[in-house]
């Protein structure tokens, strides 16, 4: 869809990553035309696939997850079965917020996020080491976020 993608299309996709909480009619303002087809553009991109959902974002900080980390996991096997049951274990540890499965020397980049580095230790050690098919497990805590923008670049 996205060569279908006209002008309009681009700002409200850029208006709605700036702000998902705005009503229709503010965002059919910020864009320019009125509110039917406005929700009508919104709907279609949602039905294509390029708008996923609306959240919230979080400072894991302020809610007690003091400690974030990144896991580098090796795999003894790249089966395309077995990369699929890790990726379901993964999908069923809470500590993990966000995984990558990469090409290089590690598998997969795990993203975590712990309320304190023990919490995190006892998940490495009780879960991901010890789950089928891990060979290797690197760790290295984030001592400080520089950069967070978890939005796609758009040149409108």
């Amino acid at each position: 869809m996205r060569g279908r993608l006209d002008a309009i299309d681009w700002k409200i996709l850029r208006e709605l990553q700036d702000d998902g909480r705005m009503t229709n009619v503010e965002l059919a303002r910020r864009v320019g035309i009125s509110a039917p087809p406005c929700l009508r553009r919104v709907r279609a991109l949602e039905e294509a696939g390029i708008i996923t959902g609306y959240r919230a974002l979080l400072d894991a900080k302020s809610l007690g997850q003091d400690v974030m980390a990144f896991a580098m996991v090796g795999l003894t096997s790249q089966a395309e079965a077995d990369l699929a049951a890790f990726t379901k274990r993964v999908e069923a540890w809470p500590v993990v917020r966000e995984s990558y499965m990469l090409s290089g020397e590690v598998d997969f980049l795990l993203k975590c996020v712990a309320p304190d580095l023990g919490t995190f230790q006892s998940f490495v050690i009780d879960e991901l080491t010890a789950a089928s098919n891990v060979d290797s497990v690197r760790t290295t805590l984030i001592i400080r976020q520089n950069k967070n923008a978890p939005l796609v670049p758009i040149a409108v």
